[in-house]
């Protein structure tokens, strides 16, 4: 698989992170979200998830064209979805816990917590599918 592809199971990846941003950006609580850690607004999100969304998609679209091999599935939606939910830990230990736990007078730490990993959840697993679907549909 070249280059090219990996640019579309990239572009695709990123594409449904952001898509998914975007939904999910809109929910009421979602405002509250955002209201509890900053005053960003959901614009600000947006421009921000497209290229987080497209650095995450790219780098589960490497490994996964360069170890498909190695990853203990047959099928390569399987296999993307389990590359993700490794990206989303490495994220959800990088950046959840440090901005729940570890800034002082935060009472309500843990509900925040929950709802972002939840979100994160919903975009990551966005992007594995997207990845996953692409990649099997170029190896039909």
């Amino acid at each position: 698989m070249g280059n090219r592809n990996l640019l579309k199971l990239t572009i695709g990846g990123g594409l449904a992170f952001w898509v998914t941003t975007v939904v999910t950006s809109l929910l009421p609580i979602a405002a509250d979200y955002r209201a509890a850690y900053s005053n960003w607004s959901p614009q600000t999100v947006w421009v921000a998830s497209l290229f987080i969304g497209a650095i995450i998609a790219f780098l589960v679209s490497l490994v996964l064209v360069r170890f498909s091999d190695k990853i203990p599935t047959r099928n390569p939606l399987s296999k993307s979805v389990i590359l993700t939910l490794i990206a989303l830990a490495i994220a959800v230990i990088a950046v959840d816990v440090p901005q729940s736990f570890l800034r002082p007078g935060q009472d309500v730490a843990t509900y925040y917590f929950l709802v972002g990993t939840m979100f994160n959840l919903i975009r990551f697993l966005c992007l594995g599918l997207a990845i996953g679907y692409l990649y099997e549909r170029e190896h039909k």
